[in-house]
């Protein structure tokens, strides 16, 4: 039976389709496309696998007559190549209202943190069976994972591009400062001596250290300020600022979320926004369902984790410093 299913292909099913519709071999080489020599191979080699004649030219000379074996096989034909339609239209066609498509993005804690809380309430909206599943990325080997389809998309720097990958800039981020509503400082500008007094946590993305960009460019004035507080994690900023009179600068897309509870300023000295790109294999760039995910990816970031009718600038928050330089690596802030 293998060896009678590699013989056939989908020529010859659709040249049977067309001869049970037409009745006709110069009719059914036109539906095909094809020289009437053609189908005639065709029809031939289909007498041979199925083991009938199938078609017999009529009596009045107008056309053929379908074999009884042939109009048994015509039901079964019909469902075949349906079947085989809807194969070949699933791997071009996406429809997110009725998928339960799992994507798995490989990115840190401090990214999620940032785009998460648009990208989800947008994927659910679109798609409410998809799954989604963030994961910490292996740097070693996010190449290879991507190849083999562990996971579908990963988000870092610059520096993680690898051959075969393919990237697109999700966003370049700028940085503010925020304390927590009622900080005995009060709420205007914040000047680079009073900076440089206060208590500030930093978030360490590799963990344990006190000192980050921040500390380079103040090192560049000439200055330097006090870290007390080291975290890994962006989540637990918000948290410790609001209880404590500690400072912190992070990215302002993620601390604006917070401007109920925390008071937003500009940092009075000039900090590099970073950027975070959208990296995924070639291989997937031709999936609908891959393409649908880095779209509302990139649509998500782009709109900087503020809707259209959101408020303006938090009282307090200055107008954006001159961007002066620019870093691609994930922050120690």
């Amino acid at each position: 039976m293998n060896h009678l299913l590699a013989e056939f292909d989908v020529g010859l099913l659709l040249t049977f389709d067309a001869l049970l519709k037409d009745r006709n071999v110069t009719h059914a080489a036109a539906r095909l496309n094809i020289t009437q020599s053609a189908l005639s191979a065709r029809l031939m080699r289909l007498r041979q696998l199925l083991g009938d004649p199938l078609f017999i030219p009529s009596n009045s000379g107008r056309g053929m007559v379908a074999s009884p074996h042939a109009l048994a096989l015509q039901p079964e034909l019909v469902r075949l190549l349906e079947q085989l339609s809807d194969f070949i239209g699933t791997a071009r066609v996406f429809d997110p209202a009725t998928s339960k498509r799992i994507f798995r993005i490989a990115a840190t804690d401090n990214p999620v943190s940032i785009l998460a809380p648009d990208l989800i309430p947008q994927l659910k909206a679109a798609a409410p069976l998809v799954k989604v599943a963030f994961t910490m990325p292996d740097k070693a080997r996010i190449a290879e994972a991507l190849e083999q389809g562990e996971v579908d998309v990963f988000i870092g720097v610059a520096e993680d591009a690898a051959p075969g990958l393919i990237a697109r800039k999700l966003f370049a981020e700028e940085f503010v400062t925020a304390q927590r509503r009622g900080h005995p400082r009060g709420r205007g500008p914040l000047s680079l001596d009073e900076f440089c007094a206060l208590d500030h946590l930093l978030v360490s993305t590799s963990g344990g250290h006190f000192s980050g960009m921040i500390d380079t460019a103040l090192a560049e004035l000439g200055r330097e300020r006090r870290v007390s507080v080291s975290v890994q994690s962006y989540a637990l900023a918000p948290l410790i600022l609001g209880s404590t009179d500690l400072i912190c600068t992070l990215p302002r897309r993620f601390l604006q979320r917070f401007a109920q509870v925390l008071d937003l300023v500009e940092a009075p000295l000039e900090l590099a926004p970073f950027e975070m790109n959208l990296f995924w294999h070639s291989r997937m760039s031709a999936d609908a369902a891959h393409a649908w995910l880095r779209k509302q990816m990139l649509q998500s970031a782009r709109h900087g984790g503020r809707p259209d009718n959101a408020p303006g600038v938090p009282p307090g928050v200055c107008d954006t410093n001159t961007i002066v330089r620019v870093t691609t690596k994930p922050p120690t802030v």
